[in-house]
């Protein structure tokens, strides 16, 4: 059952400081933010004008490579991270891609209020039957993964394409992100996806763009997420020498871009990076 009061409960306790969740959704056109979300992303803005593409950017690949995934047969999709509920998101990209309407979908986040507003706007636009959201946190591997086997969504032991977008640049080193990867690709089937994308700091326009991604880190330390910009060979890492879809690991929009592609001629000029592996 859908609590809709605990819910709305946990929107109403979280407005002391800005989600990071609701600045992306603001950021990238939704709707599901406020005035202390918005004033955050203003000053973001200000310091990084085309903050709000590269956000766009990052929710792009995410439907891009999601239909991707789709098109090759994956019919499970775990997002973990998932934060809000918005425009593209994996169920509807999914099953568009898939007209049959047979693909599983668990959306998780281990932020109150994330899982708050998916679970008051997926009650008006998912099938209850396929797809959930749920509560778990990516620091706490199994437990996460034991909520994905008792889901009744997802079956662990067939070919998942595992979604972890917009994410890792929330993770710091000393937060051991390799051994949180390992834990995770180790559980997929053979045949499984691992979809990941994050900002970068690779090779910065000129020392202004790199003294502002730098500002950046510091005004989201104030934020729910504090965050870590990684290089591409920094973030390559993370796909644990599985084999990578063409075109490999690159700069977001160079990743099968559409008519509808943000930095399509400029692909170096989004500061986000991603790729999509296969489990041999």
């Amino acid at each position: 059952m859908i609590d809709h009061d605990a819910a709305l409960k946990a929107v109403e306790n979280s407005l002391d400081r800005p989600s990071a969740a609701r600045v992306y959704d603001y950021f990238i056109g939704g709707d599901t933010h406020y005035a202390i979300d918005r004033d955050f992303a203003e000053k973001v803005r200000e310091r990084l004008p085309l903050m709000g593409d590269y956000c766009k950017t990052s929710r792009q690949f995410l439907g891009r490579a999601v239909r991707h995934c789709a098109e090759l047969g994956l019919r499970q999709f775990v997002d973990i991270g998932s934060g809000l509920p918005t425009a593209g998101n994996v169920h509807e990209v999914a099953d568009e891609a898939r007209p049959e309407e047979d693909t599983h979908v668990l959306y998780i986040d281990n932020e109150p209020i994330a899982l708050a507003h998916s679970t008051l706007l997926l009650a008006d636009t998912a099938d209850p039957d396929r797809h959930h959201a749920i509560a778990a946190d990516l620091f706490d591997p199994e437990d996460l993964w034991a909520r994905v086997m008792d889901s009744g969504i997802i079956d662990v032991r067939r070919p998942i394409a595992l979604v972890i977008n917009a994410v890792m640049h929330f993770i710091k080193d000393e937060q051991d992100p390799d051994g949180l990867l390992d834990f995770y690709r180790d559980r997929l089937a053979p045949g499984s996806l691992l979809v990941l994308s994050q900002m970068t700091n690779e090779n910065p326009a000129n020392d202004e763009e790199r003294q502002a991604l730098l500002d950046i880190l510091d005004y989201y330390e104030t934020t729910t997420n504090p965050g870590f910009l990684r290089t591409m060979d920094e973030f390559r890492r993370f796909f644990g020498g599985w084999p990578l879809l063409e075109p490999g690991l690159v700069y977001a929009p160079a990743w099968h871009p559409d008519e509808s592609t943000v930095f399509a001629a400029t692909p170096s000029e989004s500061r986000v990076i991603g790729g999509v592996a296969r489990k041999p």
